[in-house]
């Protein structure tokens, strides 16, 4: 590769020493097999010839190094390559030092086996994760809670068609045991604040 890279740069040997830093020696060795350039070396030699270095996989494709932006630790440490991150809230582990430790942003898991036979059976992640817009601890809780609150509405709302589907009679049951005149139903005009209405006995919390 060195005598390729020589003729593409048209250097002699003396030249691309020059031109590199490396010595003619060091070169003319490693050029005959019998020594080893640095990779940094070898990298900056090729460079002259307007050509890089790469690692391609099995297919002939070309690997990318792992992300300068992926998550690190609060220490700004990169996590071990060979595990996968995660969001600190999934899986919150339950050892007995759980309370006295605030939970993290990110994190991994240690039991490769555990992650093997869990985690990636959809397949090893391609690298860690990158911090994207709503990952912060605080913005994933609030979307769990909105979340929730939808699939509430939804059964409130589907409670509500079965009940006029019946013929209206009775009021519908929130699960709260007790019944509700129209009016308490959810509306988007006009109960956007699932309120009740002034003739409800109840009052029940539907919230």
């Amino acid at each position: 590769m060195l005598r390729r890279v020589r003729r593409l740069a048209d250097m002699s040997q003396r030249e691309l020493a020059e031109a590199s830093g490396v010595s003619r020696d060091r070169l003319g060795r490693a050029e005959a097999g019998r020594g080893d350039l640095r990779v940094g070396e070898f990298a900056g030699i090729v460079s002259l010839a307007r050509l890089r270095l790469v690692l391609l996989d099995p297919q002939g494709q070309e690997v990318t190094p792992m992300s300068a932006d992926a998550v690190r630790d609060r220490a700004g440490r990169r996590f071990p390559a060979h595990l996968d991150t995660r969001h600190g809230d999934e899986d919150w582990w339950s050892g007995p030092h759980r309370h006295t430790r605030s939970q993290p942003e990110v994190t991994f898991d240690r039991d490769r086996r555990s992650r093997d036979s869990w985690r990636r059976q959809l397949g090893t992640p391609e690298d860690h994760q990158v911090h994207g817009p709503g990952d912060s601890l605080a913005e994933r809780a609030a979307a769990r809670g909105w979340a929730a609150l939808l699939r509430r509405r939804e059964r409130r709302e589907a409670a509500w068609r079965a009940w006029l589907a019946a013929g209206g009679l009775g009021g519908p049951d929130w699960g709260t045991g007790c019944t509700c005149p129209p009016g308490c139903e959810y509306a988007e005009e006009s109960n956007a604040d699932l309120g009740h209405a002034p003739a409800c006995a109840c009052g029940c919390d539907v919230a």
